[in-house]
């Protein structure tokens, strides 16, 4: 019998310290991260954010960790939030507005009974925008446009604030970049820098693009302009092809082609500008998605124009074309004919 009693003198030791284990992680309080740093690696905006387990949680085993990291996206104006098992994060901020970012500590495992339990406060960093610039920003009205996903070009405004003598420059940056460049092609008004032209640089698609316009005067260095964009937002297509009308009785058929070039024809949507001779002689513009509508004549004279932008399938903006030239055609009582304007 003593064998008996010693192995279940054992058994019941290991159930003790197994309870004691479980009652001590169930009671264990989760603490939010320690050490959160932001990294600049001149990538215009493009930061690395860092954080360090708390010191509660680092000599505990089988117990999971998740992050829950919200940052504030001067861009959109709102909070972005995100969870990641990494004590590393990168995210897109305006160098010229304020960082703020929260993270928050997650635990599951053995600890927790397998369930998540988020930490109950959270560590904050905030860092103020640096004070560059003696004299406001270098320009103002910062835009991109994507020409027929062809020709990529940016234009800005000088501020009317900057000194004599002040020379601005722009640097770009992507993933596919080890740092930022420069423009390739400056764009000048008057004799200033007014915009730079992309035209033969491939910029990638579906990913952050970042810009930064900054300048120096005899007076000091201008306050830097930052934007960052995802270039299929800002495509304008090319103006259709004149569209083609086939009159029948009291009705008439339009056809068009989209234009030549790189924008896919399943990516656009349309609009139709129909006016005539009639007592409304100009109708609300009429949207489709088909390169051809029929509609009914009105009137004796009718004329049609189309344009074109990315429809929201494709992209999550886009620019209106240019209209289409006009195409008219003329209804007489027994016969029809057209007519270009």
């Amino acid at each position: 019998m003593l064998p008996f009693k010693l192995a279940h003198g054992a058994l019941l030791m290991v159930f003790s310290i197994i309870a004691m284990e479980e009652l001590h992680c169930s009671a264990i309080q989760v603490d939010p991260p320690e050490e959160i740093k932001i990294i600049d690696p001149d990538h215009l905006g493009r930061l690395e954010i860092t954080w360090t387990l708390p010191a509660s949680l680092r000599k505990l085993k089988d117990c999971p960790q998740l992050y829950k990291v919200e940052y504030f996206n001067a861009y959109s104006q709102r909070w972005d939030i995100i969870q990641t098992p990494q004590r590393t994060y990168s995210a897109q901020f305006d160098l010229m507005k304020e960082i703020r970012v929260r993270v928050y500590t997650l635990l599951s495992g053995r600890c927790t009974n397998n369930t998540w339990i988020k930490s109950g406060n959270f560590t904050e960093l905030v860092q103020k925008p640096p004070s560059l610039g003696r004299h406001g920003n270098a320009v103002k009205d910062f835009g991109c446009v994507f020409h027929n996903m062809e020709r990529m070009i940016c234009k800005w405004s000088k501020n009317p604030t900057s000194p004599a003598n002040s020379q601005l420059y722009m640097y770009y940056w992507h993933r596919e970049l080890q740092k930022a460049q420069e423009c390739p092609m400056y764009v000048f008004t008057n004799g200033d820098r007014s915009g730079c032209n992309f035209t033969g640089k491939a910029l990638p698609d579906f990913t952050d693009v970042n810009f930064c316009v900054n300048g120096s005067s005899p007076e000091g260095p201008l306050r830097p302009t930052y934007k960052s964009l995802q270039i299929q937002n800002y495509v304008k297509p090319d103006a259709a092809n004149k569209p083609f009308l086939l009159p029948g009785v009291a009705r008439i058929k339009l056809l068009w082609r989209k234009p030549d070039g790189k924008v896919p024809g399943h990516c656009l949507e349309w609009e139709v500008q129909h006016t005539n001779d009639g007592p409304q002689n100009e109708s609300e513009p009429i949207s489709t998605m088909r390169t051809s509508l029929t509609l009914p004549a009105v009137g004796k004279k009718n004329c049609f124009r189309v344009r074109s932008k990315v429809h929201k399938y494709c992209a999550a903006g886009s620019f209106w074309s240019e209209w289409s030239h006009q195409t008219c055609t003329i209804f007489e009582q027994n016969t029809t004919s057209d007519t270009e304007f």
